[in-house]
Order: C-alpha cells, then structure tokens, then sequence
C-alpha cells in the first residue's frame, strides 16, 4: 500500500546544479532519490516546493514522495542520511495523506538573503560579499514597496514568465546583524529569479555609487515598476549563494 513520505530538507547548494533532476548537472533532487533507491529498492519521482537554482542554499525545503515500502516514514531520516554526502541532511520525515503535493498545497515559502562586509574564508559560499557600504534606511524603504499583490513580471526571466505573474508578499523586510544585512521576505509564490533579481535592484539602489553598466535606478523608479505592469526587465540580480530557502508553510502547519 503506498504511502505519501514528506521530508524537510537542509541543504549547502554550492556544490550542486540547483534541486530539480536535469541532463547536466548533479542536484540535491538526484543525491535524495538515488539515496531513497539504495535504501528501498525503488526509483521513485519526488516533488518539491520550490526549484531552487545553482548554488541556491535550504534551511527546510519541503519534499515528498509516494512508496510502497515496508520502512517507517519516521525512519526515513535516518536511512537517507547515511547514504546522503554532508551536505544534504534530511531534517525529518512523515508520513502524509496521499493527497498531498509539498508545491501545489504550499500556502506561503519564507526566503532569506544575505550579505556580508568583509571576505570570509568560511562563507564566501554562503553569502554575497561587498565591501560597499549599503543605507539601512533606503533597503527598508525598498522592502515595503514590494508587500501586496503586484505582478513581478520585471522580476522574472523573460522565458520563465506565464501567463499570470502576480504574487502576493506578505511580509519583506531588511536588517543589519552581525555585520550583515540580511533580508527576509513571505509571500504566496516567487517567479524565477525574482528574490535575486529583487535584491540586485534593492542594493543598487541603497549603494551609495551606481554602476556605470547597470540600470539607473531609484526608489521613485523602482516603485514605479512595481505598481504597474510593464514588459521592463531588472538587469541587476544579485548572486546565488546568498538565497536561502527558509521553510515553506502548509494548511495544518
């Protein structure tokens, strides 16, 4: 009798050609399942609730996957970590009703950026390092611009669009700790690209020099495109080992 498995998933993206299965290109998608077959026996395909890009990091990706097995879904941590390299861990597993999808039943994903101000020699990988200094104030005001339902199509690569590129943001919002800004963002759905992108224009706008190569923006502009549809498109997008996957939200989380 088949039974629906979830697991939440930690995961260090620099070495990896993003989650989902793809021609070219080891994933975290393809370490799971192979771990998942030398544990059962079984190819199975696993869904997850966000394709998370090259070098794109997770702190609780949410996946699951349909099997008939004889294995505890409680155990399913554990069998697939020893087969896992260290930088996949599963956090835990369990067992859900076979109707549930870990992408199309999210309610809300929860997403995190980084930034750093110094070169590190531990977490270059982990973050976007700048020695520029950024204005807390102007990241701030940026990040309230972008709460609400709006269409993010500016934000989107051009071949990544659908019909429909409306999201709604929930909760956005940037803090310096540490000696990092970091940013955090809620919302119902995110396009393709469109937190790096996002970010890239946000910073670009608090740097106290704009880049002679890049778009001229401001936070008049920059609200400009977000409350109204336009075919523009952000050039600035900020670099994959900042991003983070935080967690995903559910009905009966």
């Amino acid at each position: 009798m088949n039974k629906n498995i979830k697991l939440i998933v930690e995961y260090d993206g620099t070495n990896f050609a993003g989650w989902q299965s793809q021609l070219n290109g080891i994933t975290v998608q393809d370490k799971i399942q192979d771990a998942i077959f030398k544990t059962t026996g079984q190819k199975i395909n696993m869904s997850a609730a966000g394709r998370t890009d090259a070098g794109v990091h997770a702190l609780g990706q949410t996946a699951n996957f349909q099997i008939d097995h004889t294995v505890e879904p409680s155990q399913y941590k554990n069998a697939l970590n020893y087969y896992l390299p260290k930088d996949i861990r599963i956090k835990s597993s369990s067992e859900v009703p076979l109707d549930f999808h870990s992408r199309f039943d999210a309610l809300s994903k929860v997403y995190r950026y980084i930034i750093g101000f110094e070169n590190s020699a531990l977490y270059f990988n982990q973050r976007w390092e700048m020695t520029e200094k950024l204005n807390l104030e102007t990241l701030s005001k940026t990040a309230e611009l972008v709460i609400g339902e709006h269409d993010f199509a500016p934000f989107c690569v051009v071949t990544s669009r659908k019909e429909n590129n409306n999201c709604t943001i929930f909760e956005a919002d940037w803090k310096f700790d540490n000696g990092q800004a970091i940013f955090e963002i809620r919302g119902n759905r995110f396009l393709h690209s469109m937190i790096r992108s996002m970010v890239g224009a946000m910073v670009q706008i608090a740097s106290q020099k704009q880049a002679k190569n890049k778009q001229h923006l401001t936070l008049d502009s920059f609200r400009d495109i977000i409350e109204s549809s336009t075919d523009y498109r952000i050039s600035s997008s900020a670099p994959a080992q900042g991003l983070y996957l935080v967690s995903v939200e559910y009905k009966k989380d």
